[in-house]
């Protein structure tokens, strides 16, 4: 698996070197009638009014290789590459690695409002997934390759290796194993590596010598992770409303992309800074370059047309335009402040960083990950504080406020449930010695199955205590057990006379008082069976305690009481309710 991520790594990081200078191509060729590989904004065009039309074309071209190609090109990515993780046993068409990059690259090289990264991350993963699905790999093990990919894809974008891992495993895995974290950790460090060698290895957004002003400023953060948490929730709000609105046109959806891009090329008309991703308005908001009145027009003109865009379903990435919403949304809360408290002496930019990641944090509920990613593409350690403390406070707004992100709420409106939190196993933390059943009865062998069958239907609470009957000889050595349901068979079919250890199992499944009740279960599921007797490593034949349903289900009902989900006294009272009932008579 290390292996094939690396390639993933390396391959993704060079798909990700030929879109980025596609987009540039397209871009010039569009905007300045030139042939050029050089990534160039297009702020400096003097198209005119022609400007308007530029990203009507690329969403023609969408809608035409989303007709003739394939639909799952629509939409920024992440929600795509999580749909196949849950709906679909984690396969990505070969065509969405094709069609993919070239319909983002047509889009942003029109003037779409996006990155490359969106479109990167799900390239990245249809290209993990295609692998997978070559080789003939489990669905586990394809979810963890398209996790390869997209982590790839987005550290070969921006350069930001240890964010591309978390995300990985917040958003797409779930979970964190050293069996998946050291594949992603490769692949996103040779997708990163191939950005160092094709590109440049500096950050991706140089900043001066900002100062964060902790802890004075400490207040202000928490202030302005509310405000963040209340932006990322109506972002959301706002993408998934207007893309209701426009579904209810009952246009082709082939044809809806061009209907928002015409929105989007009348605003770039007046804003050229809203076509393209904005990188190099992105770092002009960090070095504090705008006053506060254009900051605002940026905030409000940028969200407006990337609420337009994506709410038509077209191709591009999330990620560019919401963190220029975000450090937009940092700069002008500080001017703000510093303007009506003027003894503070806000930083615009240092607030600007934070901004950025706190936005898109509390946007996909992936906080970890986008608390280390304005440090990585900064390179400023000194965020790391302010960035936690406002990522945590914006994130915890919108939970309370939005159960779903704008990731997993498309997948909520199909029917789709994505658990947004992820624990360790609770069978894989308690031993089998802290739910196991001490009270064992047992039966000698020589006992015959009429005088067993006479015990279960008179009620008898010892024999009735459990379903499987350990079989125990006089000097305490287990040989067989014997379940109610075998007693049945053997009076039904006229046995009555033959002894409980030649109408039971002597091939006895066990389970071992200091494992963890994962192991056992997982033994219980491969061999079908319900009960297992529990003994010492050090004596195999000594029973010392019982499992069965109940005593894996009370390993649950002590972790609900653990979560204050049931309250403990409940829990104990059915735990001991449950040890005193019997199994009941055998019909």
């Amino acid at each position: 698996m290390s292996v094939l991520a690396a390639a993933i790594g390396i391959g993704t990081g060079l798909i990700m070197y030929l879109l980025y200078h596609l987009i540039a191509f397209i871009t010039n060729l569009v905007f300045y009638h030139r042939i050029s590989f050089l990534f160039v904004s297009e702020v400096n065009n003097h198209l005119g009014l022609l400007a308007i039309l530029m990203p009507v074309i690329g969403g023609a071209l969408v809608g035409v290789m989303s007709k003739y190609g394939t639909n799952q090109i629509q939409g920024h990515g992440l929600p795509e590459a999580l749909e196949a993780v849950v709906s679909n046993k984690s396969r990505i068409p070969v065509s969405v690695a094709i069609w993919k990059p070239l319909s983002a690259a047509m889009v942003i090289g029109t003037g779409g409002p996006f990155g490359a990264e969106g479109p990167i991350i799900q390239t990245g993963g249809a290209v993990g997934s295609v692998v997978g699905q070559l080789l003939k790999t489990t669905e586990s093990e394809r979810r963890l390759l398209l996790a390869c990919g997209s982590a790839a894809g987005l550290s070969a974008t921006f350069g930001t290796p240890i964010s591309g891992v978390i995300m990985a495993i917040e958003i797409l895995l779930l979970e964190f194993k050293t069996r998946s974290f050291i594949p992603l950790v490769i692949a996103s460090s040779l997708a990163t590596a191939v950005r160092y060698q094709t590109m440049k290895s500096g950050p991706m957004f140089p900043v001066g010598s900002l100062d964060y002003n902790l802890p004075g400023a400490f207040p202000f953060y928490i202030v302005l992770g509310v405000v963040c948490g209340l932006v990322a929730v109506f972002f959301i709000k706002s993408l998934y409303w207007t893309e209701d609105q426009f579904e209810k046109l009952h246009l082709s959806p082939y044809i809806l992309p061009s209907v928002g891009a015409l929105g989007v090329g009348v605003i770039g008309f007046f804003v050229p800074r809203i076509f393209g991703p904005g990188y190099d308005t992105i770092n002009a908001i960090l070095n504090n370059q705008f006053t506060f009145v254009f900051l605002l027009i940026l905030l409000l003109t940028k969200f407006s047309a990337l609420i337009l865009s994506l709410g038509t379903r077209t191709s591009g990435g999330l990620l560019a335009p919401v963190f220029m919403v975000g450090a937009a949304v940092g700069g002008l809360f500080a001017i703000l402040i510093n303007h009506i408290i003027p003894g503070v002496h806000l930083s615009p930019g240092a607030f600007a960083v934070v901004g950025m990641g706190a936005v898109f944090g509390a946007s996909v509920r992936s906080t970890f990950a986008f608390i280390i990613f304005p440090f990585e593409m900064t390179h400023d350690y000194n965020s790391i504080l302010p960035l936690m403390i406002v990522g945590v406070v914006a994130s915890g707004v919108a939970y309370i406020l939005y159960r779903n992100s704008v990731v997993t709420e498309k997948l909520a409106r199909r029917g789709f449930f994505i658990p947004q939190d992820y624990e360790a196993d609770i069978f894989k933390r308690v031993p089998v010695s802290e739910v196991m059943d001490m009270e064992v009865p047992t039966v000698e062998p020589d006992l015959i199955v009429g005088s067993l069958w006479e015990r279960i239907q008179s009620g008898e609470p010892g024999i009735n205590r459990h379903v499987g009957i350990p079989i125990v000889t006089k000097d305490g050595k287990l040989v067989g057990i014997i379940t109610h349901n075998d007693a049945r068979k053997a009076i039904y079919a006229g046995a009555k006379d033959k002894t409980v250890l030649d109408a039971g199992s002597r091939d006895v499944m066990l389970a071992f008082r200091g494992e963890p009740l994962y192991e056992a279960v997982v033994r219980m599921l491969h061999h079908d069976i319900g009960r297992l007797p529990v003994v010492d490593r050090n004596d195999l034949h000594k029973v010392v305690g019982y499992l069965g349903r109940t005593q894996i289900i009370s390993a649950r009902l002590k972790k609900l009481a653990e979560d204050g989900i049931i309250p403990p006294e409940v829990v104990e009272e059915r735990l001991a309710r449950n040890k005193k009932q019997a199994v009941g008579p055998v019909a």
